[in-house]
């Protein structure tokens, strides 16, 4: 299991989303207090934003050290101020390799994406019945070998396939169908995901057989106002809620939140 972040509202700077909070991704990646799998998150780790006054796509920032090792993230993460981040630190399934390519944030265009989850024995159950159901495009998009990046291009082909789809419908199809191919090959999964076009955050907490992993969300905390802050874990203390199992969160680009269930 990874940890996941989002952020969106105020232009901040980044250290104080990703290494300044008491429970910071920093921290939940050698002491996580929710893990339903795993016990460290060490095996890589990336940020992703995008540009608080132009519309062009996302930049990110991956390493495969341990978000701990990297001594060039705190320079980094004081320099970089954005209005909406996504980021991740990583927890390899085992005989996956540790490398850039298996790191997220996930990049497409103007999306970027998250996920927390696992599809269960994917290289023997869905690694090809998703790979069968992608465009060129999106088959050739995929650079790694994680189930993680799997999902991100089924989302993703679904956005291309469907130009006027929202973001959440897309997600909410995207998750439908991973959940008919889990059904169909008997596989289990989950998908915790994070996925933003710069304006927006849609968020889902879903899985289909095991525990589904702990997704919370937090809006206009006074240590972040006018802001929405998603999190596997809450960073610090506050009013955090918790995301309903089975259930897709979106909040707009003027900060309205809606929760709907899947």
């Amino acid at each position: 299991m990874c940890r996941l972040m989002g952020y969106l509202g105020l232009p901040v700077q980044v250290d104080r989303l990703l290494t300044k909070p008491e429970h910071s991704l920093v921290v939940q990646s050698y002491q996580p207090r929710e893990m339903t799998a795993g016990l460290l998150n060490a095996d890589g780790f990336g940020i992703g934003w995008y540009h608080p006054q132009q519309t062009v796509e996302p930049f990110t920032y991956k390493n495969t050290l341990p978000i701990w090792s990297d001594v060039n993230l705190a320079s980094l993460s004081r320099y970089i101020e954005s209005g909406c981040v996504l980021a991740n630190v990583r927890s390899a399934t085992p005989g996956q390799p540790i490398d850039l390519s298996n790191c997220q944030p996930f990049q497409r265009g103007l999306i970027l994406g998250v996920h927390n989850g696992y599809i269960e024995n994917f290289r023997q159950t869905l690694y090809r019945p998703i790979r069968e159901r992608l465009s060129d495009a999106a088959y050739q998009s995929i650079g790694g070998g994680t189930d993680s990046e799997h999902i991100f291009a089924l989302l993703t082909d679904t956005l291309d396939a469907n130009p006027t789809l929202s973001l959440a419908d897309a997600l909410h199809k995207t998750l439908t169908t991973l959940s008919h191919l889990g059904q169909q090959y008997q596989t289990g999964f989950s998908a915790n995901l994070v996925i933003s076009d710069g304006q927006q955050l849609v968020a889902s907490r879903c899985a289909n057989r095991s525990t589904t992993p702990s997704l919370y969300w937090l809006r206009d905390d006074p240590l972040f106002p006018q802001a929405v802050l998603i999190a596997s874990e809450p960073l610090f203390a506050g009013n955090w809620i918790a995301c309903p199992e089975h259930s897709l969160l979106t909040v707009s680009h003027d900060l309205d939140i809606q929760s709907h269930p899947i």
